[in-house]
């Protein structure tokens, strides 16, 4: 089943937008994310994917807060991503309220680790961000403040050996751009990984982008500049959950 997930972007307790990962492109969307993510629930999203800027910045996430919040006066579940690192923070994530994490820098400088929670947690719980630009194909981590020598298929390859089930992948280029998702990109995914259950982000433009993804075989679309700036109305999205 195809899914849309809104993604809820946090720096300092507030809802923010970027422009490709950019900080200094900083606009603060709302101070009341719980009141962002209830109106999407109100419309039968099921998940929302909370993004702890401040985390992926510190190497240690930052807004426990919003997320017990979200999670303790909504039914929504939470994927919750965001400088989560050691045991401690995926441990605290889940007790917080996350239903699942998903983590990308640890999986790059700890290899094995990260390994290590998709066998503790299982590997419905753990997902693994794999964000890029397609100059290189090299891993950005560190909320894309730093480029890796990793190459993407390579990443994939390796935790897919070792039991990855859940992918979510940015062009970064794309992001919050509303250029149109890297179709491409997503489609070189499918075709080297057919059973990863993969999350496109990034470039989302209106609902035609949902349903040429759900065509190709893509498991989710995390979205969220679209939706901010007007493009997609939650009337929309309600409509395109119920056609669905």
């Amino acid at each position: 089943m195809f899914e849309i997930v809104p993604s809820i972007w946090l720096i300092n307790g507030k809802c923010v937008r970027l422009k490709r990962g950019d900080f200094s492109t900083e606009e603060v969307i709302s101070t009341n994310p719980l009141e962002i993510a209830q109106a999407f629930e109100g419309i039968g999203i099921k998940r929302v994917h909370l993004v702890d800027l401040d985390g992926a910045r510190r190497g240690e996430p930052k807004n426990y807060h919003i997320l017990e919040a979200i999670a303790g006066y909504t039914d929504l579940k939470v994927d919750y991503t965001g400088g989560i690192t050691t045991d401690g923070d995926v441990i605290k994530s889940f007790e917080f309220g996350a239903s699942t994490i998903t983590a990308s820098s640890v999986a790059a400088n700890h290899p094995e680790r990260f390994t290590q929670f998709i066998l503790s947690y299982g590997r419905e719980k753990i997902n693994l961000a794999a964000d890029i630009n397609p100059v290189d194909y090299k891993i950005k981590i560190r909320g894309w403040l730093k480029k890796t020598e990793i190459d993407l298929f390579d990443h994939i390859d390796f935790f897919y050996e070792r039991g990855l089930k859940y992918l979510k992948c940015s062009d970064v280029s794309r992001d919050g751009v509303m250029e149109g998702p890297n179709f491409a990109l997503f489609q070189s995914i499918r075709d080297k990984f057919p059973e990863i259950h993969l999350a496109a982000s990034g470039g989302v433009r209106g609902i035609d982008d949902f349903k040429r993804l759900r065509d190709m075989g893509v498991s989710a679309s995390v979205f969220g500049r679209a939706y901010y700036e007007g493009m997609i109305s939650l009337q929309e999205l309600e409509k395109f959950l119920s056609d669905n």
